[in-house]
Parts: structure tokens; C-alpha cells; sequence
């Protein structure tokens, strides 16, 4: 008969990890450089992308 594998559960602390803080509004934002111009508004523009919840904010100069 084989071996038993006994699976390691995550905790909630590790399930949530970052997601808290951004939900609090305080993300880590980091700029993005492949878009930096909008077509539609016809300007330049800076992409922020948060690195915890993937959220994307834009900002036109």
C-alpha cells in the first residue's frame, strides 16, 4: 500500500495576503511603460498597475 500525503492547508493569513491593504486604499503602485499614450483622449498618459490586486489607474499629464 502506498504512502499517505497529507495536504498543508493555507491560513487565512496567507489565503488574504495584500489584499487587505488595498481594500484599506493603500496600494503599492508601480508605473507601467508600455502604455503611455491614450488614443482616445489623444494625450500622454501614466499607467499605474498595483503589484498586490493587479489594479490599473491612469493618470493624464
Amino acid at each position: 500500500m502506498g504512502k499517505v500525503v497529507q495536504f498543508k492547508r493555507q491560513t487565512v493569513a496567507q489565503r488574504h495576503k495584500g489584499n487587505t491593504l488595498c481594500r484599506s486604499g493603500f496600494h503599492k503602485w508601480i508605473v507601467l511603460k508600455e502604455k503611455q499614450f491614450d488614443v482616445k483622449q489623444g494625450k500622454l498618459i501614466t499607467a499605474y498597475q498595483c503589484t498586490r490586486c493587479a489594479k490599473i489607474k491612469t493618470k493624464a499629464l
